[in-house]
């Protein structure tokens, strides 16, 4: 059964952070997406939110060069979702991409309410060495992470199960925090959201420990 979602909407769209909203750790703890560009960021935040344009999509990797905010409220619990930059498109001139990664750093690692980061890895590629340091980076912020491996509707049955063997494998996080999803047919979206509202809950009693 799905969980209950009741209000999913855009609050903001910013070039830095000081453009978004301040941050509410109590009320709306915040999620961060970020992975490739044309990884699938867009169509998984609307299967999410089950809406189909809430993010906006493109053929065009790279497309995404602002901070996205959406704030949604499922199963009793508010939370900020935030799409971040796509990163590794080489057409995109090194300037900017320096800028993009200062803009990223600079909200992971300071943003507070910040309580997790989803990783997105689609099934189709290997693990690279920038989604290596990535979760070696956020793992040295104190930052839990998540991977969502994407598209796996892309690939026949026998081929996604050894793919999804391979990636885990790879990737360095228990497999609890590893979660198959498909935006097009909805598979793992539900098993995403709960992992996210665990992080959530961990982080609300970390900071409930801390007072």
């Amino acid at each position: 059964m799905s969980l209950p979602l009741r209000r999913a909407e855009h609050v903001a769209t910013a070039a830095n952070v000081a453009g978004l909203p301040a941050p509410d750790p109590r009320a709306r703890p915040e999620v961060a997406f970020l992975g490739r560009s044309n990884a699938g960021k867009s169509s998984l935040l609307n299967a999410l939110v089950r809406r189909k344009q809430l993010a906006r999509t493109s053929g065009t990797p790279g497309k995404t060069r602002l901070l996205h905010l959406y704030e949604v409220e499922i199963a009793g619990q508010c939370v900020r979702l935030v799409d971040l930059p796509g990163y590794g498109y080489a057409k995109v001139a090194k300037r900017e991409r320096d800028a993009w990664k200062t803009m990223i750093e600079g909200y992971l690692a300071q943003r507070e309410g910040l309580c997790a980061a989803v990783l997105l890895q689609d099934v189709r590629r290997d693990v690279g060495d920038d989604e290596r340091l990535l979760l070696d980076w956020l793992d040295e912020q104190r930052v839990p992470a998540l991977v969502a491996i994407t598209k796996t509707d892309k690939l026949k049955p026998m081929r996604r199960a050894q793919r999804l063997r391979e990636l885990r494998a790879e990737l360095p996080l228990a497999p609890a925090r590893i979660v198959a999803t498909s935006a097009e047919s909805g598979d793992g979206i539900d098993a995403l959201w709960r992992a996210i509202l665990e992080r959530v809950r961990d982080a609300a009693e970390a900071a409930a420990g801390g007072d």
